[in-house]
């Protein structure tokens, strides 16, 4: 007898145990459910209205590419300007050296020192490349330079004539909206005489139709 009870009790402990374990299941089962469903539309947030295009904004847009573009090719001009500059100073550092070395090669050749003179047209013939190279250089940013500033200019009267189209723009946009307005008024009063006209007619017929009630009653009064 006892031996059964503590079976029995056994058992009844497994039951709730095991109750206890589907209950879990399920819980997780059904959280699980609900995090994967998809959320109803009262929950979701209503995308925002889109804003209406402003066609001057293509305006505005290429006007400012335009303006920072021609800043860029203006100070890209003005280094070399610079360089320009830098080279000429250069350039006439080495003539005036290459002159002295002339000169002195030719009071060598007079003394017949032949060693100092082929150091000397060594010299020389250095301050005459570097010269030249210079002078290469120097003509490559004078043109370049031209090449930017011409440029820039382009540039400039492509941004002054868009400011220009841009304020026409924007006056015919403004008188388009002002009329666009004035019209859509115009066809809303048009449609409420459309509605004004009909109720009339609804009274009208509801007057005849009472009209013609009053008559058949007076007749049959008769």
């Amino acid at each position: 007898m006892a031996f059964q009870q503590r079976r029995s009790s056994s058992s009844s402990r497994r039951d709730r145990g095991r109750g206890a374990s589907a209950l879990t299941r399920s819980t997780e089962a059904n959280s699980r459910l609900l995090r994967s469903a998809p959320v109803f539309g009262i929950f979701r947030k209503k995308p925002a209205p889109a804003r209406p295009l402003d066609p001057l904004a293509a305006y505005d847009g290429v006007i400012d590419s335009l303006e920072r573009q021609g800043a860029e090719v203006r100070k890209s001009a003005a280094t070399l300007l610079a360089l320009r500059g830098e080279l000429t100073r250069d350039r006439d550092r080495y003539a005036k050296r290459l002159a002295d070395l002339d000169s002195r090669v030719t009071e060598a050749a007079g003394s017949q020192a032949a060693k100092i003179e082929k150091v000397l047209r060594k010299d020389r013939d250095e301050a005459a490349a570097l010269k030249l190279s210079t002078e290469t250089a120097l003509e490559g940013a004078r043109t370049d330079a031209e090449l930017l500033m011409s440029a820039a200019e382009d540039l400039a009267t492509k941004v002054a004539a868009l400011k220009t189209e841009r304020l026409s723009a924007k006056a015919r946009f403004a008188a388009g909206h002002t009329m666009s307005v004035t019209l859509q008024a115009q066809v809303e009063e048009f449609d409420r005489v459309v509605k004004l006209d009909a109720a009339r007619d609804e009274v009208e017929k509801a007057h005849a139709l009472a009209d013609l009630y009053r008559e058949e009653a007076k007749i049959k009064g008769e």
